[in-house]
C-alpha cells in the first residue's frame, strides 16, 4: 500500500467545525484523513466518515498514538480506543506522534509495539513522525525499513529540511509533510505569489504542488469549501525547473512546532 500524495488534516479542528470539514472534503472527493489521539477529536472525524457514506474501503485514515500512550502496555489498548471513536476496525496507518520525551519509553519497546499492532490486523501500515535522523535509525533497527511507511515532518518553502528528508529518501523512508503552508506565512511570500501568477494558480497551490513534487505527502486543513476545493487542485499544478529552483531559495530554517519538553534535538 502507498500512502495517498494529498490528503486532509484536521489538526485543531474540534467537534462541528472538523465534522463540517470532514464530510465537506469528503464530498470534494478527498479519500485521507490525517487525525490524532491528542487532537481530541478522533470521535468526531469518526461521526463525519461515517455521515459521509463514503465506504471504508475507499478511505485512507491516519492517526497518531500520543507520547502517553507509548509504553507497551498502553499502546495497543490507546490504538482500540481510537478505532472505537472512528466506528472503524483498523486505520491505514499509525504513527508514533512523537518520540518519547527524554527517552523514557525507549524507540524500540514503541516501535516493537506498534509492530504487533499491525501483525493483529489494528493498523495496515505503521510509521513516525517527528523523528530525527537518529530516531529514524533506531526505528529502522527496532523493526526494520521495511516496516516505516513515513515519516511526518514539518516541511514548508521556509523549512525545507533537506538534511532529514536526503537521510530518510537514501534509507527508504517516504516523506509526509505537514505545516506545508507555513501557518499561511508562505502564502504572502512574494516568490510564491510570482509562480502563483504565471500559473494562474493560488499560492497555496503552488506550495502544496512543490510539494508533491519533491515526492512528499500533504495533509492541508481547512474549514472553507472553496479552500478545500482549491488545495485539491494542486494535484494537477506542475510546477517547471524555474519555480522549484525559486521555491528552494526560500529556506531559512524557520521552524514553527517545537515544543518545549516534547521536541527532540532537532537535525
Amino acid at each position: 500500500m502507498t500512502i495517498p500524495a494529498f490528503g486532509l488534516g484536521t489538526f485543531r479542528l474540534k467537534d462541528d467545525v472538523v465534522i463540517a470539514s470532514v464530510k465537506t472534503a469528503l464530498k470534494l472527493g478527498y479519500r485521507a484523513v490525517d487525525t490524532a489521539q491528542i487532537y481530541d477529536n478522533e470521535a468526531a472525524v469518526g461521526q463525519a466518515i461515517e455521515e459521509s457514506g463514503v465506504s471504508r474501503d475507499e478511505l485512507f485514515i491516519t492517526t497518531k498514538i500520543w507520547i502517553e500512550n507509548l509504553s507497551k502496555d498502553k499502546l495497543i489498548p490507546s490504538l482500540n480506543e481510537s478505532l472505537r471513536k472512528l466506528r472503524t476496525d483498523y486505520v491505514d496507518l499509525t504513527l508514533i506522534h512523537w518520540p518519547s520525551p527524554n527517552d523514557a519509553v525507549p524507540v524500540a519497546e514503541f516501535m516493537t509495539a506498534l509492530l504487533e499492532a499491525k501483525k493483529e490486523g489494528l493498523t495496515r501500515q505503521i510509521g513516525i513522525s517527528n523523528f530525527t535522523i537518529n530516531l529514524m535509525q533506531q526505528a529502522i533497527d527496532a523493526v526494520g525499513v521495511e516496516n516505516i511507511a513515513t515519516n511526518q515532518i514539518e516541511l514548508s518553502p521556509y523549512l525545507q529540511n533537506n538534511k532529514v528528508v536526503d537521510w530518510a529518501q537514501e534509507h527508504g523512508i517516504h516523506i509526509t509533510s505537514y505545516m506545508t503552508l507555513a501557518y499561511g506565512k508562505a502564502l504572502k511570500d512574494e516568490v510564491i505569489a510570482q509562480i502563483a501568477g504565471k500559473h494562474n494558480a493560488t499560492p497555496a497551490q503552488v506550495i502544496l504542488a512543490w510539494a508533491m513534487k519533491l515526492g512528499y505527502a500533504v495533509i492541508p486543513s481547512s474549514t472553507k469549501r472553496e479552500n478545500l476545493e482549491s488545495n485539491l487542485q494542486a494535484q494537477d499544478l506542475i510546477l517547471d525547473v524555474e519555480d522549484m529552483a525559486a521555491i528552494a531559495t526560500l529556506d531559512c530554517s524557520d521552524r514553527l512546532v517545537s515544543p518545549e519538553g516534547l521536541a527532540p534535538d532537532w537535525d
